[in-house]
């Protein structure tokens, strides 16, 4: 039978015919596509070894969205194919039948090409899919696909102890519980992303945090005795001469488990035979005015400071664990005195360059409202400083890049933002309850621990021959204005001080 002899397609044939366009087809192909990819997908999802919070907008929004506009397209073809057709005439209508003659070497030719072009089609969309989902899970995908809100953490990431970990491992948990959560919290970050209305700086929601027990302890063997640690901190004054002040301090980090050593030190307070409660009236946990102790003897001991006479229903008691105190294990905003005097220990910046340490500090806490700005502003400064000296250029590009790691003028981040607990010389940290001021019920007993020799030891400090006198059992702190012993460190070391 010839072509011209066909019979024009009638009833559900004639209306199927109707897709028989360019647009139709190519939404089919892309429908398809695009289901394979989910199915692929989820089934990836749903054997992986551990959540992936970014397969969710994978798996349940771009494929899904591949779908829908394929079958959108075919939608629109098909309209535009009935709306070509004149009223009455059936016969202009496309002939929807497929006439395949495997005797003819065209038709053969056709065939192995439609198929082989299909399965290539396919293989490249699973190898696609795949290759994006290992793509989700690295440390750059978390860090700079949402470049301008998550690059605080990001930077300071890279420079952390924990730069080789992987962020999933920390920020995704197991469960079913943690699966549904990070599907619709990727879901819900892309949405903000697009929208440009995420929060800056992005908001930490503590309610949601994961306990340490399934992030730090999945790695770290909390029950070891770890015992004494000697720590230097090398820090310089802020006056001509850059003086060198350095304190080598033995930290008494203790353990936590009377297995493995006596429960004393730092560590005591993640004793297994003690339980550490605390109310903080804050989102951020600064301000922490009830304490309750219970011992191994079930022996309970509450205190408060003066001020707090609340009823204790009102807040969530929140029991004390890792991230109490190392509250910034992998996103650690160095302070600029801090991060200063890191480069000047190391040498990045010349310690014999006069006023270094006072000036650079003075150029890191101007108000910038871009790092372009910071960078210009910066430059102009230090030159407007050293007007003759040639080693300017090398401090001006070690201060951008002190500014570049620690302050993000457009997400409003730096120290400040999210201070670091672990210490007391910047931030509350210890003196949230070891300071003192919170009392036990009678009003005379504050807690344990609220001097100075309880965590740490001075065993040497200053510069030169000063350095050389070593006493183990501890040195009193010598403090550079003599006139201030406030132990509260931190309500003058801010960070930005000219220390």
């Amino acid at each position: 039978m010839s072509e011209e002899s066909i019979p024009a397609a009638t009833g559900l044939p004639m209306r199927l015919s109707r897709l028989h366009n360019w647009l139709s087809l190519s939404g089919m192909v892309l429908a398809i596509s695009a289901f394979f990819a989910f199915m692929l997908l989820f089934a990836v999802d749903l054997f992986a070894t551990h959540a992936n919070p970014y397969m969710g907008i994978l798996a349940y929004v771009v494929a899904p969205a591949f779908l829908l506009a394929g079958l959108a397209a075919v939608l629109v073809g098909y309209i535009l194919e009935t709306r070509r057709i004149p009223t009455g005439h059936p016969e202009m209508a496309s002939n929807f039948i497929l006439h395949v003659n495997l005797t003819r070497r065209r038709d053969r030719r056709l065939l192995v090409g439609f198929v082989g072009g299909s399965l290539g089609f396919l293989f490249l969309t699973a190898l696609g899919s795949y290759q994006t989902y290992h793509i989700t899970e690295s440390n750059s995908f978390c860090g700079e696909v949402c470049h301008t809100p998550m690059e605080p953490q990001f930077k300071a990431y890279q420079h952390s102890a924990h730069a080789k970990v992987a962020c999933v491992a920390c920020h995704v948990g197991p469960g079913a519980g943690n699966y549904i959560r990070t599907k619709i919290s990727g879901m819900r970050q892309l949405y903000h992303m697009i929208m440009g209305d995420f929060t800056r700086p992005i908001a930490l929601h503590n309610i949601n945090q994961r306990p340490a027990q399934e992030t730090c302890q999945s790695c770290h063997w909390s029950q070891k005795h770890t015992g004494d640690l000697q720590k230097t901190y090398r820090h310089f004054l802020a006056d001509e001469a850059n003086t060198p002040f350095t304190v080598q301090m033995v930290l008494k980090v203790g353990g936590s488990d009377p297995v493995h050593g006596p429960v004393q030190g730092i560590h005591s307070h993640m004793s297994v035979s003690n339980k550490v409660e605390f109310i903080a009236t804050d989102e951020g946990r600064l301000n922490i005015p009830w304490v309750r102790v219970t011992d191994a003897n079930n022996k309970v001991t509450e205190y408060r400071t003066k001020d707090f006479t609340d009823d204790i229903s009102k807040y969530a008691i929140r029991t004390m664990d890792c991230m109490d105190c190392h509250n910034r294990p992998s996103h650690k905003y160095l302070t600029p005195n801090a991060a200063v005097d890191q480069s000047l220990a190391f040498g990045r910046i010349d310690v014999t360059l006069p006023w270094a340490k006072a000036k650079v500090v003075q150029a890191l806490v101007q108000p910038y409202a871009t790092r372009e700005e910071a960078n210009a502003k910066i430059e102009s400064f230090l030159r407007g400083q050293y007007p003759d000296e040639k080693r300017v250029n090398a401090l001006i590009k070690e201060t951008q890049a002190i500014y570049t790691s620690n302050f993000f003028p457009e997400m409003k981040v730096d120290w400040r933002v999210h201070p670091d607990m672990l210490g007391h010389k910047d931030s509350a940290g210890c003196f949230r309850c070891h300071d003192g001021k919170h009392l036990a019920g009678d009003s005379k007993s504050s807690i344990k621990g609220s001097d100075c020799n309880a965590c740490h030891l001075i065993v040497s400090q200053g510069a030169g021959k000063d350095l050389e006198k070593v006493d183990a059992k501890g040195l009193p702190f010598i403090h550079i204005d003599s006139e201030n012993s406030d132990p509260s460190c931190y309500e003058c070391h801010t960070g930005q001080t000219q220390e």
